[in-house]
């Protein structure tokens, strides 16, 4: 086994980046028998880096996380605050599109918004497809008075993101753990 059946380290994902022919930084996704769930918007720059935060914080020893874009907006530094305000930093992560994944290696596709669900390609039929929509906090923020009240709209969603995560088992099915064994094990 190339990595254990947990998230490679930093130094794992740089060894992978200076060794050619070693598998796609995903492919070690591949030898868990955790499910990879990717939630996807439309920039990714706030709502799916948030669930991707959660994700890992609340369950990683359960699923992988990662997140990704229609588009790469960059992220979002309000969602940055409000995630570091719970102890859950999400200021590492990158904000990618969905070249940037190995989709081969994904289980799940969570769309967190109503664009993403709406533009999202063909995916590899042994993806599953599901939509959990949150609103947009920047584009409830644009009004805001002061910083503050900017912030409450980015904690509304965050929170919102927070129970999603505490449930994702419910949406998902009780045997996702072993659909993803019986998959892995197939390969």
């Amino acid at each position: 086994m190339l990595f254990p059946s947990r998230a490679p380290s930093a130094k794992q994902y740089a060894s992978i980046a200076r060794h050619p022919g070693t598998p796609h930084v995903h492919d070690c996704f591949k030898m868990s028998n955790k499910p990879t769930v990717l939630f996807l918007c439309t920039g990714n720059s706030c709502r799916s880096q948030m669930a991707e935060g959660w994700l890992r914080s609340l369950k990683g020893d359960h699923f992988h996380a990662l997140s990704a874009g229609i588009e790469a907006h960059g992220k979002n530094l309000n969602a940055v605050t409000v995630m570091a305000e719970m102890g859950v930093d999400i200021s590492q992560q990158e904000s990618k599109t969905l070249n940037d994944i190995d989709l081969d290696n994904v289980d799940v596709v969570i769309t967190v918004c109503g664009h993403a669900d709406e533009t999202c390609p063909v995916l590899p039929a042994s993806v599953r497809k599901i939509h959990v929509g949150f609103d947009d906090p920047p584009k409830l923020a644009q009004n805001a008075e002061s910083k503050e009240e900017e912030l409450q709209h980015y904690r509304r969603v965050r929170d919102e993101i927070k129970t999603f995560i505490e449930t994702i088992e419910r949406v998902l099915g009780d045997n996702i753990d072993q659909t993803k064994a019986s998959l892995r094990l197939d390969d």
